[in-house]
């Protein structure tokens, strides 16, 4: 299979959606014969000419718009087409219909080649509640955490106001979703009404956590030679009362990301040892990326992604430099798995 046979599928109905047009172009960057296609908000898909994408400005803050109907309808359209059958789709998108398996199963069921996670996998890890369960199995430590059903905004305000109380700290955040979109750090009663009335406003399934103290760590996991193999840890290191949330990441807004992350070699391998084990246990196949607190007594698991951001800014570009692996042999890698 050659990069002329690849198509970068990007955009998407998402909350990630700006992401994954950052994504899109750093990947199309490194695939210079790669074609685009644009999933639009609206579901239609878009055969982009690669300069209208790679010219695209402020990705994460300025939508990525076309003009006219789709060159398909739907993504099933684009899926079944002749030029999706004869080539890799390379899933450049994240949250929603990208990350919960919907995408990947239309595909499976199609015999089109795709990277990343299949779509049972997929599912598993983008549901937070049940790839904590799935981790437990595997004997990692999580964070304590509760599904936070669908209920009523004063019903959800004395939930919250007796769980604060016991747990002093919490985060909250959507239980199928990414990127810190929707991230609610909770220290004070007083913020209390104004979280319940933005969780109930939103529609959808929450998970609050208990706050685990400690350091903030990712870590990737690729495939490569039939293995899974550790990439190198990042620290994110919130300044002030910053949050890692979706302007700290991508606008650079009171954190700092750091890689390799200045840790001991012992803490390093306990983070890359956990990042391999939820990999495994979840069933992720190409690469994925484990979200952890590194505590007094080792890691804490958070989350994992199975399409984690491949922008410039993000943490597998990082972390594959400084491992000394070019991007664009990690790309040409996942390819060759698909």
């Amino acid at each position: 299979m050659s990069i002329e046979d690849v198509i970068v599928l990007f955009g998407g109905t998402s909350s990630e959606r700006r992401v994954s047009v950052a994504s899109g172009q750093n990947v199309l960057g490194a695939l210079p014969q790669a074609k685009a296609w644009f999933l639009s908000p609206e579901g239609e898909v878009f055969i982009c000419k690669r300069e209208r994408v790679l010219n695209h400005a402020r990705p994460f803050e300025v939508d990525f718009t076309l003009d006219g109907e789709g060159d398909f309808a739907t993504v099933e359209d684009a899926f079944d087409s002749e030029d999706a059958r004869q080539a890799v789709l390379f899933l450049a998108l994240h949250g929603g219909e990208g990350e919960d398996g919907s995408l990947q199963g239309l595909l499976e069921a199609r015999k089109v080649a795709f990277t990343g996670s299949g779509s049972s996998a997929s599912a598993r890890a983008f549901d937070k509640s049940d790839a904590k369960k799935l981790a437990v199995s595997r004997g990692v430590t999580v964070a304590p955490g509760w599904v936070l059903e669908k209920r009523g905004e004063q019903d959800l305000v004395d939930w919250l106001t007796e769980k604060l109380v016991e747990q002093k700290r919490l985060v909250l955040k959507p239980i199928a979703d990414g990127s810190s979109v929707g991230l609610f750090h909770l220290k004070q009663a007083a913020d209390i009404s104004g979280v319940a009335r933005d969780i109930v406003k939103s529609g959808v399934r929450y998970v609050a956590e208990a706050f685990i103290p400690g350091r903030e760590l990712t870590v990737g996991v690729i495939e490569e030679k039939g293995q899974a193999v550790a990439l190198p840890v990042s620290e994110v290191r919130v300044e002030g009362e910053g949050a890692f949330d979706y302007e700290g990441k991508y606008l650079g807004k009171g954190t700092q990301e750091i890689t390799p992350a200045d840790i001991s070699g012992a803490e390093s391998q306990a983070a890359q040892a956990m990042a391999l084990a939820v990999h495994s246990v979840v069933g992720c196949e190409g690469y994925s990326r484990t979200d952890m607190i590194l505590t007094q007594g080792g890691p804490v698991f958070l989350e994992i992604n199975t399409l984690p951001g491949l922008t410039k800014a993000s943490f597998i570009p990082q972390q594959l430099a400084a491992s000394g692996r070019s991007l664009q042999d990690f790309l040409q890698a996942q390819i060759a798995l698909a």
